[in-house]
């Protein structure tokens, strides 16, 4: 993970400066005179001494709190935790997804990293496919006995040293649908494996962390933000953020910092092998004649359509997540919350902060009229 200055500073340099930042020419040509941007492999080198003064005496002080502040970003991203090599990472769920890509990002950047999978199938196939850094455990976070297996096996790899950071990142999104078309069984599946299982991994897992005075990194959504579709999925999640809210309060004079990770849509396998159509014609089917009647058919097939389309413009680059994760792992001043997506930055965020009637008014135009409305 490459830090380069963020693109605002490169693209405000590269625009006209206005009369009032007329020095950000002189600003420009000392960063093209002394600074090398090359590529990945060769990050950003300014000399000693760059060709600019800071700040300017003319400059015009919206202009430089703006830059100063993207400057502060930049160099607060920069400021990574040292000695990772010898640090241990544990990571739950991966078998695919987020927690795989993570799991083999952190082998590549040297950590050692405890990586606990659901399936015999994917433990193998990731320790295959990675180095002796990393080592892998199965584990089923709603089962007790499985969590106090995992928690034993980490306490004996990591020692005295502690461990540096615990990523939960284990979750499932199914059922989900109209709240009235789901069965308590439905909302206990997913709760207990995204918040129940979350919770206790942690408290297994805190004694080893507070040892490090590490981090915890709870992979959250935009959906424990704002409740965009019905079923365990949100409930779970607004659960999740108000743990890691909670924790963080209680652990920062233990020295250990906690993270959120708020992703947007994105393409991974918690959402299942089955087509959705073929799943809400499942929960559609088993509801009670009268209870299908007030919706009535239409609602079912605009309702499908509109999730079908939304799984389908699920982003399926998830690096930016993984790197978001990362930079919580890695940063001295890891954030308390990270929103990776253009979607959860300009529009579930945004939906969050409005008031209450307002995000009602424009959520509620995408779902569909049932036939017994008012």
């Amino acid at each position: 993970m490459v830090m380069h200055p963020p693109i605002e500073i490169i693209k405000w340099l590269i625009q006209e400066p206005c009369v009032c930042c007329q020095w950000k020419k002189d600003l420009l040509s000392g960063f093209q005179q002394t600074a090398s941007w090359g590529s990945e492999d060769q990050p950003l080198q300014l000399s000693p001494e760059p060709n600019t003064s800071w700040p300017p005496a003319s400059s015009c002080p919206m202009a430089a709190i703006t830059d100063l502040s993207f400057m502060y970003r930049w160099f607060k991203n920069c400021n990574l935790v040292r000695n990772l090599s010898d640090k241990y990472v544990f990571i739950t769920g991966c078998d695919s997804g987020f927690g795989n890509l993570l799991a083999r990002q952190l082998v590549d950047r040297g950590m050692r990293v405890l990586a606990a999978c659901f399936t015999e199938e994917g433990a193998q196939k990731l320790q295959q496919d990675t180095s002796y850094r990393l080592q892998t455990t199965l584990l089923d976070v709603t089962k007790t006995e499985s969590i106090k297996a995992a928690a034993q096996w980490v306490r004996d790899q990591v020692g005295e040293q502690g461990l540096w950071a615990l990523v939960n990142n284990a979750g499932v999104g199914l059922p989900s649908g109209p709240n009235e078309w789901l069965t308590k069984e439905d909302f206990v599946k997913v709760i207990n494996v995204n918040l129940v299982g979350l919770i206790e991994v942690t408290l297994h897992m805190l004694p080893m962390v507070k040892k490090a005075r590490g981090r915890v990194i709870n992979m959250s959504s935009s959906g424990g933000r704002v409740a965009i579709i019905g079923g365990g999925y949100c409930v779970s999640k607004f659960g999740v953020e108000a743990f890691s809210d909670s924790i963080r309060r209680e652990l920062h004079y233990f020295g250990v910092k906690v993270s959120i990770i708020e992703p947007g849509n994105y393409r991974t396998s918690i959402l299942g092998k089955e087509g959705m159509v073929s799943r809400m014609r499942k929960l559609w089917e088993r509801l009670p004649q009268e209870t299908r009647d007030s919706y009535g058919e239409d609602y079912f097939h605009i309702y499908t359509e509109k999730l079908k389309n939304m799984m389908q413009l699920a982003e399926p680059r998830i690096r930016e997540v993984t790197d978001s994760m990362e930079h919580a792992i890695v940063s001295r001043s890891p954030r308390i919350r990270y929103n990776p997506g253009l979607d959860a930055k300009l529009l579930y965020v945004p939906l969050a902060k409005l008031p209450t009637p307002v995000t009602d008014f424009i959520l509620s135009r995408y779902l569909p009229r049932p036939a017994d409305s008012v």
